[in-house]
């Protein structure tokens, strides 16, 4: 079985600020990022589509402890967001003080943007992930 949508190509697309995500043909639930087969339906009938990257805060933790080659970027805000298509998708949040990040971040709308950061050790190269700016 092969992915429709591989990580790879996923992450190229972000890299361009382009959302991409997988629609189950059979249910039409929407996954992101790239899943082998529905979460609703276990269906593998999916077709990539591109996605709005707009969305809303639903929840968001501050961290002060970095992972190895981040010791410069502390404190950050990582926050899950309920895209209007309806997955759930984790990334930094950007443009905001993180010492004074408190719950009225819950429910501001959000687009999405990327960040490309450096491997470490336990990872193979580069990697880009979402980055969301408060809309």
């Amino acid at each position: 079985m092969e992915y429709k949508l591989t990580f790879k190509k996923y992450s190229e697309a972000l890299k361009e600020n382009r959302l991409l995500g997988l629609k189950c043909i059979d249910c039409g639930a929407i996954a992101a990022p790239p899943v082998m087969a529905c979460r609703k339906c276990g269906s593998t009938n999916l077709e990539i589509v591109q996605l709005s990257g707009k969305g809303k805060i639903q929840t968001f933790t501050t961290n002060n402890v970095a992972p190895e080659g981040w010791e410069k970027v502390v404190p950050y805000v990582i926050v899950l967001v309920a895209l209007e298509e309806g997955p759930w998708l984790m990334g930094h949040l950007a443009g905001i003080d993180p010492t004074k990040a408190g719950m009225e971040l819950v429910g501001k709308s959000v687009t999405t943007g990327h960040d490309v950061f450096p491997g470490d050790k336990y990872s193979a190269g580069e990697g880009v992930r979402p980055v969301f700016s408060l809309a």
